[in-house]
């Protein structure tokens, strides 16, 4: 980063006033029946009758609409481990996201845990307070177990945005770059450099949209991952095959989709040019990619390809999903986020990218046109339609999949945040 840039980012989360989020008030505090009604003695009722029922916290306190955003600090965006205090600014950032985009009241929670259980153990005590849980930044293979386990002893949607929300949002493109390239996911052949939790996740959830499991390759910094290691944790080990190639190069012969991530320039251009015709190339290594887009269309100019970055077309940008799951899940109060919600958060995002996009958007971007192709397969995360499609998609397949505690909302699909009822 630019030294002009580092010092503006350190002046825009210092200046005012430090942090990026703060607590607003609902209610009138002004007249002295107004604080009688806001605490002593009239805050007795609400509490006496969330006692008696407890769904009525929903009714009576900002719980339905409030998102926790959790981390240990244990993967810090591309930094590492670097412990949970220094985690406070990205965690802090999610919570300015979920407000700027979905109008989600959030709020950052830093754990200090030994353990994994330790840290479980803290979410499963506070769950009760909000209306759902996002973690955040939590290394593998442990946040598999901390996810999992949390999904099953909490009532509201705990998502690991890390997982899943980089999943969808890839996945949404993918779709749209294998129509673009003529291919279907049921016969692409795909090598995943990568197989942290971004990568696995990513890898599952194309499988159940229709990649075959036979025609994927997974490579970690020991090669492909094959049925003859013995290093393997049981999360890798899952994408174990029965084949002779070792090496990145020997998987990626004829492969039609490349994923990578993992770390930068580990693609090289004689690797891209053993894939099939109009490759697809998801480069999405941060801050650099594993082959940068200049590099690869020299290499072969009937590229698609997508990058983590949002000086490039076709960011994969997490907060194209995250903000409108959540909208979408606390609207019909989900008890959790299935995998058809997932799926259907993916294809509204492929179905968005298909429209026209409106002149606000190319304002946003200095664009003068942009439309469905090789350098837009996925929407821009300004684009305000997002809400509604994407909100009401998993919604909708809450309610399908019957996680939804409430009915699809008469009120959807929303257009404006100006629509949206708490």
């Amino acid at each position: 980063m630019a030294e002009d840039m580092k010092q503006a980012a350190l002046d825009y989360h210092a200046h005012p006033r430090p942090g990026k989020i703060s607590i607003a008030l609902t209610k009138p505090a002004e007249t002295a029946r107004d604080l009688a009604l806001a605490y002593s003695p009239g805050v007795a009722e609400p509490v006496r009758e969330i006692a008696r029922d407890p769904e009525l916290a929903y009714k009576y306190t900002g719980k339905g609409n409030l998102v926790a955003v959790i981390s240990n600090g244990s993967a810090i965006l591309g930094l590492g481990n670097l412990g949970a205090l220094a985690s406070k600014p990205v965690m802090e950032g999610k919570s300015l996201l979920f407000k700027r985009f979905a109008g989600v009241d959030s709020i950052d929670l830093e754990v200090e845990s030994e353990s994994p259980q330790a840290f479980i153990d803290t979410v499963k005590r506070i769950a009760c307070t909000f209306g759902g849980i996002n973690l955040e930044d939590i290394k593998a293979p442990e946040c598999f177990e901390i996810e999992q386990t949390l999904i099953e002893l909490c009532d509201i949607p705990v998502f690991h945005d890390d997982q899943h929300g980089t999943a969808i949002v890839t996945v949404a493109g993918m779709l749209s770059a294998l129509e673009l390239a003529g291919k279907t996911i049921e016969k692409a052949r795909m090598v995943c450099l990568g197989a942290g939790a971004a990568a696995i996740s990513c890898t599952k959830l194309l499988i159940s949209c229709g990649l075959k499991p036979e025609n994927v390759l997974m490579v970690d910094s020991q090669g492909v991952i094959h049925t003859d290691r013995t290093d393997l944790n049981q999360y890798k080990a899952a994408f174990a095959v029965e084949t002779s190639h070792r090496t990145l190069s020997d998987a990626i012969a004829g492969a039609d989709i490349f994923l990578g991530l993992s770390g930068p320039n580990l693609l090289s251009p004689e690797q891209l040019k053993l894939m099939a015709d109009n490759p697809i190339v998801f480069a999405c290594s941060n801050p650099d990619p594993e082959i940068s887009p200049e590099l690869a269309k020299t290499v072969r100019p009937d590229v698609i390809m997508a990058t983590g970055r949002s000086d490039y077309p076709n960011q994969v940008n997490n907060v194209l999903g995250f903000p409108f799951i959540f909208r979408g899940a606390l609207d019909v109060r989900a008890s959790r986020i299935t995998e058809e919600m997932k799926i259907a958060a993916a294809y509204a995002l492929k179905e968005l990218a298909k429209e026209s996009v409106p002149e606000e958007v190319l304002e946003a971007y200095g664009l003068d046109s942009l439309k469905f192709g090789p350098e837009y397969i996925i929407p821009k995360p300004l684009d305000s339609r997002l809400l509604g499609a994407v909100s009401a998609a998993v919604a909708r397949a809450a309610v399908d999949s019957g996680v939804a505690r409430l009915p699809y909302p008469a009120h959807y699909p929303l257009n404006t945040m100006d629509e949206i009822i708490y």
